[in-house]
């Protein structure tokens, strides 16, 4: 980590043999006699030790003071990123009834693409296609999600899709993304200061944004009443925009935003808000961390672009992960597969004469006879 390993690693001295190993995503500190890492998405404890709860408090101050932030009793949560990208959070006491907890999230080298995706078994090849023809056709998309599931690497993968004849301006609270295009600008939020004063939300970056003529507006994380700025932005000719959010399936995602958008002060009904959201969204990408560890995308879903008579939002599935088994090891073993579906905006692949026929959305024979037997059972 350069100059940051100079002024703070000696406080980092437990940790700093797993920033060094590559193979280790993450490091979580529970307090100063417990410290995992995390490789190949699988949790390990390890035998690292803080000397006592100062040592690990300082570290913690010195992470803070370097890059600018604060954190000390009136400002007990830390969220920051390092100079080389890694992503550091972090709690102190008394919010933090164990000691202080930190995590790094360290910063993966190189810029992941779809070859990368496949190779891990993370998406197939036509649903890997099929994404970058919705790029292409400037669709906007939601990427949901938990915690770790690999939201940002795929959103990095997608973004870096983008034609580099258009302008795209990417917004993040911390910045994480390492978006590969031409033209392209990165914002990031501002914490107040020690007076509470000068702070810069995702929601003032993405109007100001909105003036700087921007193609397509991709925002790294959707957790607050930006929400409604992005779905908005969408609704106005900015076709091709993305972000992330946190949700366990795809209706789930467009609830989350739904709730997000509501929790602004702009007094706009729950109908109309829905309706929005229905004809802003074209796709969810649904990413999971399954059981092995592995990080797999389970869901390529359209968003109908009008609720059904309860007011639901109407969901199709196009591709999806079906889990078939586990080997002796406990691998997850599936495929990820067309379901039959052919999404509305066919006729738009046709017309752009992009090389995805629409065979390569007929579903599998065996996937074809299961759905039917369920259809039978119900």
């Amino acid at each position: 980590m350069g100059v940051f390993e100079d002024s703070v690693g000696t406080f980092l001295s437990p940790l700093k043999e797993y920033l060094a190993d590559d193979s280790v995503s993450e490091v979580l500190v529970n307090g100063p006699n417990e410290i995992f890492i995390e490789r190949k998405g699988i949790l390990e404890k390890t035998p690292a030790r803080f000397l006592d709860e100062q040592a690990l408090q300082a570290a913690v101050r010195n992470i803070a003071q370097f890059v600018g932030r604060r954190i000390d009793d009136e400002n007990p949560i830390l969220d920051a990123r390092l100079p080389d990208g890694s992503r550091v959070a972090a709690v102190i006491p008394p919010c933090s009834r164990k000691g202080t907890t930190l995590s790094i999230r360290k910063f993966s080298k190189g810029t992941p693409n779809f070859a990368d995706l496949i190779n891990r078994g993370s998406i197939s090849k036509d649903g890997a296609r099929f994404l970058d023809v919705c790029i292409y056709l400037a669709k906007n998309i939601i990427i949901s999600g938990g915690t770790g599931s690999g939201k940002t690497t795929l959103l990095n993968v997608l973004g870096s899709r983008i034609p580099g004849t258009q302008r795209l301006l990417v917004i993040e609270d911390s910045s994480e993304l390492k978006i590969q295009t031409d033209h392209v600008v990165f914002f990031e939020t501002k914490p107040p200061d020690e007076s509470g004063k000068g702070q810069i939300t995702v929601r003032e970056l993405i109007k100001s944004a909105l003036r700087l003529r921007p193609d397509r507006i991709v925002v790294g994380e959707v957790r607050g009443p930006e929400a409604l700025d992005l779905i908005t932005a969408m609704n106005t000719g900015h076709g091709g925009s993305m972000g992330t959010t946190h949700a366990n399936t795809p209706y789930d995602g467009l609830v989350r935003l739904e709730t997000l958008a509501m929790m602004g002060d702009t007094q706009v009904p729950i109908q109309a808000i829905r309706r929005q959201i229905c004809s802003a969204i074209h796709l969810v990408v649904q990413i999971k961390r399954m059981n092995d560890g592995s990080r797999k995308v389970t869901h390529i879903s359209e968003v109908i672009p009008e609720t059904d008579d309860a007011g639901r939002y109407q969901i199709r599935d196009v591709f999806k992960f079906v889990q078939r088994g586990k080997t002796s090891d406990g691998k997850v073993v599936g495929e990820f597969i067309p379901t039959g579906y052919i999404p509305s905006f066919f006729d738009e692949i046709e017309m752009n004469r992009l090389p995805f026929p629409k065979e390569k959305f007929a579903a599998p024979q065996w996937y074809s006879e299961m759905t039917q037997n369920f259809s039978k059972a119900d």
